[in-house]
């Protein structure tokens, strides 16, 4: 059975930050699309990143690996990183690995953008 492409989805709010919502297997096999568009948003430097994680069934460890490259390539470029709306299989997967200290993580995407950064 072939892996579910994972979806992306990039919008814009009014103040200029950037909304990444991925929903599928975010894994080695289905990365690619959320890398490109993570590695163009930071390019891009808005004001704040969120990454709506709601409809993410799966999360491997390349998953994992890419959500901390990105959260330190926005801090080198000053873009405040957010995780919002974290499935279940990601909160474990961040509460197993203990990275869920390294993330600013809110409940909501709505939650996440109400930050001053």
């Amino acid at each position: 059975m072939p892996m579910a492409p994972l979806a992306v989805d990039v919008r814009r709010t009014p103040s200029h930050a950037a909304v990444c919502a991925l929903a599928g297997d975010l894994d080695i096999e289905t990365l690619a699309p959320a890398r490109e568009a993570l590695d163009l948003l930071v390019s891009e430097r808005p004001p704040v990143l969120v990454v709506d994680l709601g409809r993410v069934d799966f999360c491997d460890s390349s998953g994992l690996n890419l959500l901390l490259q990105t959260r330190m390539a926005a801090t080198d470029e000053g873009v405040a990183f957010h995780l919002a709306a974290l499935s279940g299989s990601v909160r474990h997967l961040l509460e197993l690995t203990g990275a869920k200290a390294v993330f600013a993580i809110h409940e909501t995407v709505d939650a996440a953008l109400a930050t001053d950064g």
